[in-house]
């Protein structure tokens, strides 16, 4: 923890930060296993719905040995780009045929490990997924890979998460997957059930998913998330991309947050989310890394900037502060680490040190550093006290080595 802030002559012993010092960075968003998919669906055409059956070509290959090696690997990039906390929006849950584990919790403790070994907190969004899909008729039943992602009831999802115990740099919450994937009657179960913790849901990714939701329910996602009581101030909206005036204000009047994934929107051609009238509504933004289709929180957090820019013909949607809380104080509080994100006495001592002489930063003015730097020009990084991150070298070694290793079997 941070116990004091204050200008003194360095001693020998202590730790020397190189650059501009900023808070640990926050990736209020991750699935670990889809680093394996970078590089891997970009030739061709498609949309979201034809990523996301490769996507499912690799949810279907991994067991907790394989998913600890690949997380335990994209855990560390994310380190090495200066994140000190990851919200794992977690839905591998039982084997490929959709049996419980003889530790039910098995996919779940290999993320844990994961992130310990990289040396980062982790937020386990542990996630809901009770239906295969949403059409006009209603829910579709699971697809033969959707089965491992499902507990059945909300009741058992429950039951297994509450025999995960607690540990040091870990925090528990939930995730509603979608309003595809989680019928409406069982939305309000799984607010009870989360009580006291963070809840994520993706929402409205994709317009289809408004199509569908008006066509069966009569109403936009968000529109049904409020009804059941899913909104509120504990609560982050991922993506919400696809939205009306009506989804603005109930999301902003609720406090809700919003986590803006912009590289993985980009990468999914998703479109860019309406992120001005968001923050103007009242939802604060965080930022994450969601498909690891980059591994650059500050590339992340500086295109809510680019991207309103190019969606609104106007610059400045964004100061540089609001880039940086995004990135650190706004992706904690969006992870339930109230205590972080932060340069402040009685905070964690999650400490970033950017240079500042690189090719990209030279010359740059420090106070709009987030506008030029990329993950490249992180050195350093201090998470809880510990360095994890020297002269940009993680302490488990080469990352890309890790990487290779965890990756290449899956597609083999």
């Amino acid at each position: 923890m941070i116990t004091a802030v204050e200008r003194r002559e360095p001693g020998a012993d202590d730790v020397r930060l190189r650059g501009l010092v900023l808070p640990g960075f926050a990736d209020a968003h991750s699935h670990a296993f889809h680093r394996a998919l970078r590089g891997r669906t970009a030739a061709g055409s498609g949309t979201f719905w034809t990523w996301r059956e490769a996507m499912y070509r690799v949810a279907a290959r991994l067991d907790p040995d394989s998913y600890l090696a690949l997380a335990r690997a994209a855990f560390a990039e994310l380190a090495l780009a200066g994140i000190t906390c990851v919200g794992e929006f977690s839905y591998l849950h039982h084997d490929p045929a959709g049996r419980p584990y003889a530790d039910p919790n098995a996919m779940s403790e290999a993320l844990v490990q994961a992130a310990a070994e990289a040396g980062i907190r982790l937020t386990l969004l542990d996630t809901v997924y009770l239906a295969g899909g949403l059409s006009g008729e209603g829910h579709l039943p699971l697809d033969d890979v959707q089965r491992r992602f499902s507990d059945g009831s909300v009741a058992a999802w429950a039951a297994r998460v509450a025999a995960l115990p607690a540990r040091p740099g870990l925090l528990i919450g939930a995730a509603v997957h979608s309003v595809r994937a989680v019928p409406a009657g069982a939305l309000a179960d799984v607010v009870e059930a989360a009580a006291g913790g963070p809840l994520h849901v993706h929402l409205s990714e994709q317009p289809a998913e408004n199509e569908a939701a008006r066509a069966f329910y009569g109403c936009t996602p968000t529109g049904l998330l409020a009804e059941h009581g899913v909104l509120g101030p504990g609560t982050t909206a991922v993506h919400a991309t696809h939205l009306t005036d009506g989804d603005l204000a109930l999301l902003g009047g609720s406090g809700t947050a919003v986590c803006a994934c912009p590289s993985t929107e980009a990468e999914l051609a998703d479109g860019i989310g309406p992120f001005g009238r968001l923050r103007d509504a009242g939802s604060p933004l965080c930022v994450g890394s969601d498909s690891h289709a980059q591994a650059d929180l500050l590339a992340e957090a500086r295109s809510l900037e680019s991207y309103s820019r190019l969606a609104t013909g106007a610059r400045g949607t964004f100061g540089p502060g609001e880039l940086v809380d995004a990135l650190t104080g706004a992706g904690h509080r969006a992870l339930g680490w109230t205590d972080a994100g932060r340069l402040a006495v009685g905070c964690r001592a999650d400490l970033v040190a950017v240079a500042t002489d690189s090719p990209r930063t030279a010359g740059v003015a420090p106070d709009q550093l987030v506008l030029a730097a990329t993950a490249a020009d992180v050195t350093t990084v201090v998470a809880d006290g510990r360095v994890v991150v020297d002269e940009g070298r993680h302490v488990l070694g080469d990352v890309g080595t890790l990487l290779r290793k965890a990756v290449e079997p899956l597609w083999r």
